[in-house]
């Protein structure tokens, strides 16, 4: 009965997109390029790699990916927001580079620069060590080597204001300890720094982990979701480990510049949604850790209103600084 629904669901979409073609708007007529803000090999950078063939197939154009990292995302945001509002150049993205980092530094954009298309996938946030880190046999006593080391340990993270940033620094106000937090250009070249024992821990989106988990290169101590991922069962939640009602993940999703046409909005939708419907693009993503989530617009421009609300709280509450990193 699900497949069928499925069905039914795809198809819709279809017709949908179909219709929204016919409408003279001819688009797409060109290819469609999904930026990426972080350094490829990334959360962002999985994700947008594994929707990309299937928007390609949905929207009969070729699609993109072009990643420009830098300012933990903001320039890549920011070239979004200047592209001509015709839906060929779009943004892969979580809430934080849009609504969190222009409340710690200075950008050249806020959310009304842009027009939500819909969410693409959730994936779980990890706390990583290098697999032969013998310190660190579990995140207990990962925590009490903080505790007795206050700011000493190296702790990496994707960048200024991204998601793993703030789930660090809620995970730090939680346990009560201090890290020495390290920002990069994304997660992957945070990942390399940790392998090859430059710092001492990641907080990482489990896309971009996954496979050095499973090489041993990387071990996962806990997983910030409020339960276990089925990716990594024997893994505890951070809830496990003493940190009541701790509870994080990142939410991917594409935009586009403010003032594209709605029509095109809702072809871009109606493609995305196609692509997540897949088997093929479902199975990849949750191979490494993530959930397709298809969504309206709508739905996810509700989210980042509430998360900005969120982040001008925190800010004003003097708990988002650019100097904490």
């Amino acid at each position: 009965m699900k497949h069928k629904n499925l069905m039914h669901q795809v198809l819709a979409l279809v017709l949908g997109l179909s219709a929204l073609a016919a409408f003279g708007q001819n688009f797409p007529a060109k290819p469609v390029t999904l930026v990426v803000p972080f350094a490829p090999g990334g959360n962002l950078d999985v994700v947008a790699r594994t929707i990309a063939p299937a928007m390609e197939r949905a929207l009969g154009q070729p699609v993109v990916v072009d990643n420009k990292p830098g300012a933990g995302g903001a320039l890549g945001a920011a070239f979004v927001a200047r592209a001509p509002a015709d839906g060929y150049t779009l943004l892969v993205s979580t809430p934080n580079a849009l609504v969190v980092l222009p409340q710690m530094t200075k950008t050249s954009y806020t959310l009304e620069n842009f027009q939500p298309i819909g969410f693409a996938a959730t994936t779980a946030l990890v706390v990583v060590v290098k697999g032969s880190d013998t310190r660190f046999p579990d995140m207990g006593a990962l925590l009490k080597t903080v505790r007795g080391n206050p700011g000493k340990l190296s702790a990496g993270h994707a960048g200024l204001g991204t998601t793993n940033h703030m789930a660090m620094m809620q995970m730090e106000e939680a346990a009560a300890i201090q890290l020495n937090p390290i920002p990069y250009k994304g997660g992957a070249p945070a990942i390399v720094d940790l392998i090859g024992g430059q710092t001492d821990l990641v907080v990482d989106q489990l896309t971009s982990s996954a496979a050095h988990i499973k090489s041993g290169a990387l071990r996962a101590l806990a997983v910030m979701s409020r339960e276990r991922d089925p990716a990594l069962p024997n893994v505890p939640t951070l809830r496990e480990v003493g940190l009541a009602n701790f509870e994080a993940d990142t939410v991917a999703g594409l935009l586009a510049p403010a003032g594209t046409p709605a029509p095109v909005v809702d072809s871009l939708n109606a493609a995305l949604r196609i692509a997540l419907a897949e088997d093929t693009v479902r199975s990849r993503l949750l191979n490494v850790g993530s959930l397709a989530r298809p969504s309206t617009p709508q739905e996810f421009g509700k989210l980042l209103s509430q998360e900005s609300t969120r982040a001008l709280a925190l800010a004003n509450a003097g708990k988002l600084k650019s100097a904490k990193q």
